[in-house]
């Protein structure tokens, strides 16, 4: 007798559930990046390896439930969404977890050495880069309510103004990147070519997860608006 995929049950009524499911562990995969440059920070070559081997596990885990949600997502819904809006959050979810794989394994292949000046606002811009992804867990989590009203009343004004504070934390990341940037080149001639290469390439996929996530609430303020 076959077995029933546990990812089918997620759907029930409505594939909001594998796309809230999808984003809590996409948001798990990302919450991995803080430790990988607090590794990087100590020399800690064996704690990066381990750390990027539970991002890939979470990245690999993100993408079947991303498969299952492609594959079983019906041509046509019931609701006030189209089948297209759907898979293109998705795809921007996912995107934070690829990023954060990027990230892991960029440090495996190489690691770039570590300036004292620029310590602090590296992981100060890494934890605020998280904190725009929590703010999108949070939204997503709304989305219940905002089926249910059909995407009106009170429940998207407050989800609408979620994703204001969601905008504000994105532009704060960039001003960060900005001063991490700034420490970086100020300094450029006490590092080799090829570590400020990889560190431009970093801070950039860094800032990518606050990107990506901004970019979900976007999506769904324009839902909102319809």
């Amino acid at each position: 007798m076959a077995t029933t995929n546990p990812l089918f049950k997620l759907f029930g009524q409505t594939p909001f559930r594998p796309l809230q499911e999808h984003m809590r562990v996409v948001v798990s995969c990302a919450d991995q990046v803080p430790g990988l440059f607090a590794a990087l920070c100590e020399g800690d070559e064996k704690k990066i390896g381990e750390i990027r081997d539970e991002i890939f596990a979470l990245e690999n885990k993100a993408d079947e439930i991303k498969n299952e949600l492609r594959s079983h997502l019906p041509k046509t819904l019931f609701m006030p969404v189209d089948r297209r809006d759907i898979l293109e959050i998705l795809d921007l979810q996912d995107s934070i977890a690829d990023t954060a794989q990027d990230i892991a394994g960029a440090l495996m292949v190489r690691q770039p050495k570590v300036l004292e000046s620029i310590r602090d606002p590296l992981m100060d811009l890494t934890v605020r880069c998280l904190e725009a992804c929590h703010q999108m867990a949070r939204i997503m989590e709304q989305l219940d309510e905002l089926v249910e009203t059909g995407f009106r009343g009170p429940e998207s004004e407050i989800v609408l103004a979620m994703i204001d504070e969601l905008n504000r934390i994105e532009t704060d990341t960039d001003h960060k990147a900005i001063h991490l940037l700034t420490e970086l080149f100020a300094h450029e001639g006490e590092i080799d070519p090829v570590s400020l290469m990889v560190w431009h390439r970093l801070i950039r996929w860094i800032g990518d997860l606050a990107n990506y996530s901004e970019k979900v609430g976007n999506r769904l303020r324009l839902l909102i608006a319809r």
